[in-house]
């Protein structure tokens, strides 16, 4: 069996959402049980709909748009999140986070970025587009000025006049192709070269960082069609510059965002969801050279069991520190879990995260506290 790296104390923490804490008061006193001391608390998510299992005044909760758990305040331009309509609390991150740390836990605030299909429906111009002219509507592009100034005031208000002890930021940079959304009927259409190339957006900003760039914008569109189309992919230097111009644009998102952080929660330390491929996209984009080095660790998702986890943890730990995304959900199987937490650690990984507290039935609750033990309590 493997041992956990005895380098680190590994840090566990749970995720959750406001609706698993409000209203049941055994959720916090279940989380210590377990004994984790972390709960990543989500303050602004994209649209889901989810299970409560263990909550005694509802089974599900249906968050059907992307939204601020906190109250949404007269400070916002064009772009502009809405509140929880199906929550009853006018606050809900902020009565959780609240409670949560009056037991004694520790509150990461989980705020997701530039996947917002309201919004990309609504202004369909600051939505990324593939080279067929298709758009994304689930993903705001980070080129556009405007969805920089926006991601940045959504965290800066989800952080407002609430106690936070870390701050976790998912989607900052770009969204591309794949999307988990309602029915999906996209499955093996494209090989993962095409998936790359569906993912460059082509909007006008885009296309302008390009060209500064000295490439012709026009160009670089017909060839990226011309490459899905053959199973090829854009000459080597084009796909340099592309990938500079994307790099540059989420470089300029993560210094927007943090720099409201910052100042909104001076001491709070900063975990950035990432993924060592620069070509990545979604909710844990690819870092660029510089990403690392602002932030406290990078979060990188683990799921799948298997060594393409652990080889994802050694490549992430070039860059620093390493918290290992892990689910005890299918299609995870119970009776690998452990095992599998163990060895990411082996890997790599000086954090674990955990998902999710309010998700799992009270059948999988037991996975926590096994976990837990079995990487030598190793809590910091």
């Amino acid at each position: 069996m493997v041992t956990p790296n005895p380098r680190h104390a590994i840090r566990l923490s749970g995720h959750a959402y406001p609706w698993d804490c409000n209203g049941d008061p055994a959720f916090a006193d279940r989380v210590r049980d377990h004994g984790l001391e972390w709960v990543t608390l989500a303050a602004a998510y994209h649209s889901t709909r989810a299970a409560t299992p263990l909550h005694p005044g509802r089974q599900l909760v249906d968050a059907h748009s992307a939204a601020l758990y906190r109250p949404v305040r007269d400070v916002w331009r064009r772009l502009r999140p809405i509140g929880a309509s199906w929550l009853p609390e006018p606050d809900p991150f902020g009565q959780a986070a609240r409670g949560l740390r009056r037991k004694g836990l520790k509150v990461s605030a989980w705020i997701v970025l530039t996947h917002n299909t309201r919004l990309g429906r609504e202004h369909p111009d600051v939505s990324v587009i593939n080279c067929f002219g298709e758009r994304y509507p689930y993903a705001l592009c980070p080129a556009q000025e405007e969805v920089r100034d926006y991601a940045a005031t959504l965290a800066a208000e989800a952080l407002h006049d609430v106690e936070v002890d870390a701050v976790s930021l998912e989607a900052c940079g770009q969204l591309g192709l794949v999307h988990l959304s309602h029915h999906e009927k996209t499955d093996d259409a494209w090989t993962p070269l095409a998936q790359r190339l569906l993912s460059v957006c082509c909007c006008a900003a885009c296309r302008s960082a390009w060209s500064a760039r000295g490439l012709d914008a026009i160009e670089v569109v017909a060839a990226l069609r011309a490459a899905v189309r053959s199973g090829g992919d854009l000459t080597p230097e084009t796909s340099a510059l592309v990938l500079a111009a994307r790099q540059q644009a989420a470089d300029q998102l993560r210094a927007a965002v943090l720099q409201l952080v910052r100042e909104k929660q001076p001491t709070a330390e900063v975990t950035l969801h990432g993924h060592p491929d620069p070509w990545a996209t979604g909710a844990s984009p690819g870092l660029t050279p510089t990403a690392a080095a602002d932030v406290a660790a990078v979060l990188v998702p683990c799921w799948p069991v298997g060594p393409g986890s652990y080889d994802l943890v050694e490549r992430a730990a070039e860059f620093g520190s390493v918290d290992a995304y892990l689910t005890v959900l299918p299609p995870a199987g119970a009776d690998a879990v452990v095992a599998h937490g163990q060895r990411l650690v082996a890997a790599g990984a000086d954090r674990i995260s955990l998902y999710h507290l309010g998700l799992a039935a009270a059948w999988r609750q037991p996975l926590f506290t096994q976990l837990v033990a079995a990487l030598s309590g190793g809590r910091s």
